[in-house]
């Protein structure tokens, strides 16, 4: 089984989102039939949101998959309705403001495969996008 995570923008345009939509949809079919069935997922921001709702979508058709949401901080509420279960990663020594940084390290470190869609090279994802990298992830990116 191969897992699969994403890493992008928080905010994403209504021309993005509608473009995404459709690659990303037929990316994640492809890595289903590649054998993925695992698919880690931040819940931060709309790019996040955007593939939790395409792995869900695409669980009607593959029932098999399982959507997760990695957690970077126990005590807060999270919506979970996108989601099949949670997950939170041996972070407990990491003091909050390093939290989602080593939170996505361990996404990354957990999957085979990246799906990215990173156009700035600051912030969050352009981070997570570059750690990936050195770790030699199957990296594809969205454009």
């Amino acid at each position: 089984m191969k897992t699969v995570t994403f890493c992008g923008h928080r905010t994403l345009s209504i021309a993005e989102t509608e473009r995404l939509r459709v690659r990303l949809y037929a990316e994640i079919e492809k890595m289903i039939f590649q054998g993925a069935a695992e698919f880690l997922l931040g819940g931060y921001g709309d790019f996040d949101r955007l593939c939790a709702k395409t792995v869900k979508a695409l669980q009607a058709k593959y029932p098999h998959i399982k959507s997760v949401l990695v957690i970077p901080y126990l005590n807060r509420e999270y919506n979970t309705e996108l989601y099949d279960c949670t997950e939170y990663p041996p972070i407990e020594a990491v003091p909050p403001r390093y939290a989602i940084v080593k939170r996505n390290a361990y996404m990354v470190e957990r999957a085979e495969i990246v799906i990215a869609y990173v156009k700035y090279t600051f912030g969050g994802a352009w981070t997570t996008l570059e750690y990936a990298k050195r770790r030699k992830k199957t990296i594809i990116v969205m454009d």
